[in-house]
């Protein structure tokens, strides 16, 4: 069987699941989606952040700047966004597992030759193949979600897994311990490979859990099962998990001429800005500013990531039940927190307040990115899922990321660290404006849901 046999989308089941077995089926069916996607996820991140952690050991080395190191890190941003777009399409016709242990395997490749060279050049090719192969993850993640859980629970479900990612981060820094405990003598270098090797187990154990949509496993589809409609910001009422549409006729209708799905991608790509212009300077940050010593502000970064997983996890389940399925006022809430936290990282100096504000932190920008990446995909329906996963990609990584790395270390190098302080505060302003807009459509949208609900 040809590896593009094996990616593509798996055909339903001629063998359905008897009926009063439907619901515990689904329901392990389903667990072992979730355990699937997580782990997935983790070992994404695992590989993408081992070069942002390892950044001053970099440098001390290899003789690099900051510059430099933005540099390589908005090679990432540039390929990443770039390639989500394509990927995120190509993930709409492909089986996911596949998809994401495939994306994996790659990534884990790249990353080995990261850890191989000192050449800044030859560390901006790799960057790029790396974000290239990473970007087939997210949008095979999220079609997962989408095709698996109901409206009632989605935001619950999409925000477990989107925690994922900052387990990924912490892991990362443990992967990293590990490959100093276990093989001293590979150094730096070794931190890369450990990295690599634990992602490509990942990549297995997903081939062996996952699955595809649940009318390939002979159950009915998750719009049959729970009766949902969903409304679109056009008035359009869609159920199906699957089309005939060519993918550029699934670009054009339901990303390009969704407004919507613009604003929700404008106000990601500014909470990206704010995402990496603290995520990717914290070692910097705390050692160069704040006085902190280097071997604790390494461990930063992934504490940073995993103390954000409470407040994700929250957040989405305050979506669903208090909000009834109202994304945005959750968001706005985060991101006022969010305000207040930075006041007290940027402005303090005293450490406790900067790590207390730092850890808070996490929640407040891990939250709201994730229920804004459910609302891009709520945006359209399941089918073009990957589509608007990966033009929002763009967005965040193209624009929001480079101007978080590239932008910010060239700046900080010319002005201080003030110049972080502006460009996040720039971004939160931004970030407030749109979701704003977004509030009245998204009320429009679950009137219209629950209107037609109502005459079932």
């Amino acid at each position: 069987m040809s590896l593009l046999n094996i990616l593509k989308a798996s055909p339903d089941a001629k063998i359905l699941v008897p009926k009063d077995k439907i619901k515990s089926v689904f329901h392990l069916r389903q667990a072992g989606v979730m355990v699937a996607t997580c782990v997935g996820y983790i070992g994404y991140y695992i590989l993408r952040l081992i070069f942002t952690t390892q950044q001053t050991d970099i440098m001390n080395e290899y003789g690099l700047s900051k510059g430099d190191i933005g540099m390589v890190l908005a090679c990432f941003g540039i390929g990443y966004g770039i390639s989500k777009a394509f990927m995120g399409l190509i993930a709409d016709k492909s089986n996911p597992r596949y998809y994401i242990a495939l994306g994996l395997i790659l990534s884990a490749i790249a990353n080995v030759g990261l850890g191989s060279t000192s050449n800044i050049a030859v560390m901006m090719v790799l960057m790029t193949l790396m974000s290239t192969a990473q970007s087939m993850g997210a949008p095979a993640c999220q079609k997962l979600i989408l095709f698996w859980w109901s409206r009632k629970y989605k935001g619950t479900a999409f925000s477990v897994w989107a925690s994922a990612h900052n387990f990924g981060a912490f892991f990362c820094v443990a992967t990293i311990s590990m490959a100093g405990a276990l093989v001293p003598g590979w150094g730096l270098p070794g931190t890369f490979y450990m990295g690599s090797i634990v992602s490509v187990i990942i990549a297995v154990f997903i081939v062996i859990i996952g699955a595809d949509r649940p009318s390939s496993v002979g159950l009915p589809p998750v719009a049959e099962l729970f009766h949902e409609y969903q409304v679109l910001t056009n008035g359009e009422v869609v159920t199906d998990d699957t089309t005939t549409l060519k993918l550029s006729e699934i670009f054009v209708k339901y990303v390009l001429k969704n407004k919507m799905v613009w604003a929700i991608c404008l106000a990601s790509m500014s909470l990206y800005i704010v995402r990496y212009g603290i995520l990717s300077w914290i070692p910097s940050y705390l050692v160069e500013a704040n006085g902190f010593e280097k071997g604790w502000a390494k461990w930063f970064v992934g504490l940073f990531e995993l103390c954000a997983v409470p407040g994700v996890i929250l957040l989405g389940l305050f979506s669903d039940k208090i909000a009834a399925a109202r994304r945005v006022p959750a968001c706005i809430a985060a991101v006022i927190g969010l305000v207040i936290c930075l006041i007290g990282y940027f402005f303090s100096q005293d450490h406790t307040v900067i790590i207390v504000s730092l850890l808070i932190m996490g929640n407040c920008i891990y939250a709201p990115l994730a229920l804004i990446g459910l609302m891009v995909n709520e945006a359209a329906p399941k089918f073009a899922v990957g589509a608007t996963s990966g033009f929002m990609g763009f967005f965040q990584y193209v624009f929001g990321e480079i101007a978080a790395t590239a932008l910010i270390g060239k700046l900080v190098d010319s002005f201080g660290w003030s110049a972080n302080m502006i460009v996040i505060g720039c971004a939160l302003c931004l970030t407030l404006s749109l979701l704003g807009y977004l509030f009245v459509i998204e009320n429009r949208v679950r009137a219209k849901e629950a209107q037609l609900e109502g005459t079932r």
